[in-house]
C-alpha cells in the first residue's frame, strides 16, 4: 500500500483509542448518569469521524496533483490522449473532458501573395459631365452630299460603358494567346475601355444601316489611325458576333473583325452589346448595282478555282476579285458557326423556324431557281481585294445535327489545313476556353463557364460532322497560307 494513504488513518485510529479512554476515565471520575455518559461518547465519535474523513479526502487530492517538473504533467499526458496506434502505452488511458486542454495561438498573419494582373483596381468614380443630344440630321446640305455621311444623331452619355473603373479584358499571364496579334489585343481594349464621345447612326455605300460610335482613345497617336477609332454596336441578340471573332483566331483564319461584348445605358436597355471594330475601307466585292453575285455564277468560280497559282481567270468563269481558297475558309467558318445569311440567304439548305429572317420576309418560297439567289456580305478591303472580310457573323448555336445546312458545303473540293488541324487536336475546346475568357463581359453574360461550355459543345460536335463530312467526301487538305 501506498504510505501517503495508510500514514493518517494509522496515526487518528490510535489517537482516537487514547482521547476515547481518557474521556471515559473522566467521565468516571464524575458523576453522571450512563445514559448521559453514552450520549457524550456518541456525540464526540460522529465529531472525531467527521474530521477524520474530511482530512482523508485532503489528503487524496494532494496525493493526485501533477507534478509540472516531473512526466505526470498535462503536457505529457496529453500525448497519451492520442490515437491508440501511435503506441501500446495508450490502451488504458480514457481521457474526459477533464483531461482535455484547448489551446488557442494568434497566428502570425501573412500579406497575401499579389499576383500580377490579377488584382482588381479600386473603382474610382470621376466627375464626368453629362452631355444629350437629340434630334435628327437626316437632311443633306446639298444635292452632292454622300449616303455614307451621318444621317442621325442619336443622343448618348459620356459615361456608357467608359466608367467601368477597370479593363473587362482580362490577360493575367505575361502574353495573351498566340492567335491573337498584337493589333487584336489593342482593338479589343480600344472597344471595351475607350471613351465614347459619340454614337451616330450612319449609311455607308453598300452596307445597311449602321451604329458607330466614335471614341477618345490612348492607344495610338496617329491621326489616321485615330480616323479608324470606332465601333459598330449591334443587337444584344448577335452576341455570337463574339464568339465568332475568337473562332475565326483559333482557327487561323484571321478574317473577321476584332469584336467584344461591351455594355451600354443609352442602347440595348442596358443590356451587353456586341461591339465590332469598324474599318472604313470596307467594300461589297460587287460594288455596281447592275452587278449581281448569284449561287450560279459562285459555283461556276469555284469550279475554274480563279486566281490560284496567280493565273488571271477568263471573263467567262465568272470570277470576282475573292481568290479560290478564301471560300474554302468561309464554308468551314459558317458552316461551324451555321451562318446562312451569305451563301444562302434563303434557307434552301436547311428546314428554318418561323422567328428566322429567310422566312418572315418570304424568301425560303424562292428556293425553286436556285441559281438566281444572291450571295449576300460578300465583303473586301479595298486596298486588298483577293481576301475576304467575314462581315455580319451572326452564328446560330440552337441547331441540332439532323438539321445542318449542308449547301454550305456544296462545290468546295478543298479546306484549309490549319482550321481542320486544330479540329482534329481535340483541343478547340481547351482554346475556346482560354480565349472566351479574355472577354469578361461575354463571359459574364453567357452564364459564365458553364453556359461558354454548352456552346463549345455544339461547336464540338458539328467539327466532329465536318470532319466526317470530309472522310466521306474525298476533301482535300491543302495549305493556304495568305
Amino acid at each position: 500500500m501506498d504510505t501517503h494513504s495508510t500514514r493518517p488513518r494509522n496515526v487518528y485510529w490510535d489517537s482516537f483509542i487514547y482521547l476515547s479512554v481518557s474521556f471515559l476515565k473522566i467521565c468516571n471520575c464524575w458523576k453522571y448518569s450512563a445514559v448521559r455518559k453514552y450520549l457524550i461518547i456518541a456525540v464526540v465519535c460522529f465529531v472525531y469521524l467527521f474530521f477524520t474523513v474530511h482530512v482523508s479526502r485532503t489528503f487524496t487530492r494532494r496525493d493526485k496533483r501533477p507534478d509540472l517538473w516531473t512526466g505526470n504533467s498535462l503536457y505529457s499526458q496529453s500525448k497519451n490522449d492520442q490515437d491508440p496506434a501511435d503506441g501500446e502505452g495508450n490502451e488504458s488511458v480514457s481521457p474526459t473532458r477533464s483531461n482535455v486542454v484547448y489551446i488557442t495561438l494568434k497566428s502570425k498573419r501573412h500579406k497575401p501573395a499579389i499576383i500580377r494582373g490579377t488584382v482588381r483596381p479600386k473603382l474610382r468614380r470621376k466627375k464626368v459631365k453629362v452631355r444629350q443630344q437629340g434630334g435628327t440630321q437626316g437632311k443633306a446640305k446639298d444635292a452632292g452630299h454622300n449616303t455614307s455621311t451621318v444621317n442621325k444623331r442619336l443622343g448618348y452619355s459620356e459615361l456608357d460603358g467608359s466608367d467601368t473603373g477597370y479593363s473587362t479584358i482580362r490577360i493575367y499571364s505575361e502574353r495573351a494567346p498566340p492567335w491573337f496579334s498584337n493589333d487584336d489585343i489593342t482593338a479589343m481594349r480600344f472597344l471595351a475601355e475607350s471613351k465614347i464621345t459619340q454614337i451616330d447612326e450612319v449609311a455607308p455605300r453598300g452596307f445597311s444601316s449602321l451604329i458607330l460610335f466614335k471614341s477618345v482613345t490612348n492607344f495610338t497617336d496617329d491621326v489616321d489611325e485615330c480616323r479608324k477609332c470606332r465601333g459598330i454596336v449591334k443587337r444584344p441578340l448577335d452576341m455570337s458576333e463574339v464568339f465568332a471573332f475568337h473562332l475565326d483566331r483559333i482557327l487561323g483564319l484571321n478574317r473577321t473583325l476584332p469584336a467584344v461584348s461591351r455594355r451600354f445605358h443609352s442602347l440595348g436597355d442596358g443590356q451587353p452589346c456586341p461591339v465590332v471594330l469598324w474599318d472604313p475601307s470596307l467594300s461589297p466585292v460587287v460594288d455596281r448595282p447592275s452587278e449581281k453575285l448569284n449561287w450560279g455564277s459562285y459555283q461556276t468560280s469555284l469550279k475554274h478555282k480563279c486566281w490560284h497559282r496567280d493565273v488571271i481567270p477568263k471573263p467567262e468563269w465568272s470570277c470576282t476579285s475573292i481568290h479560290h481558297h478564301e471560300w474554302s475558309k468561309l464554308v468551314v467558318f459558317d458552316f461551324l458557326l451555321q451562318i446562312y445569311e451569305r451563301l444562302d440567304k434563303n434557307c434552301c439548305g436547311f428546314k428554318p423556324r418561323p422567328e428566322d429572317t429567310c422566312v418572315e420576309l418570304g424568301h425560303h418560297e424562292e428556293c425553286r431557281d436556285k441559281d438566281s439567289i444572291e450571295l449576300r456580305h460578300i465583303v473586301h478591303r479595298k486596298h486588298d481585294p483577293h481576301h475576304l472580310v467575314f462581315f455580319n457573323n451572326k452564328g446560330y448555336f440552337d441547331r441540332d445535327e439532323g438539321n445542318l445546312n449542308f449547301r454550305l458545303l456544296e462545290g468546295v473540293k478543298e479546306l484549309p489545313d490549319q482550321s481542320v488541324s486544330v479540329l482534329r487536336s481535340q483541343r478547340l475546346r481547351e482554346k475556346l476556353l482560354q480565349s472566351l475568357f479574355l472577354d469578361q463581359q461575354y463571359w459574364d453574360s453567357q452564364g459564365g463557364r458553364q453556359g461558354i461550355e454548352k456552346l463549345i459543345d455544339v461547336i464540338e460536335r458539328r467539327a466532329n460532322v465536318l470532319l466526317t463530312y470530309i472522310n466521306a467526301h474525298g476533301i482535300k487538305v491543302v495549305p493556304m497560307n495568305s
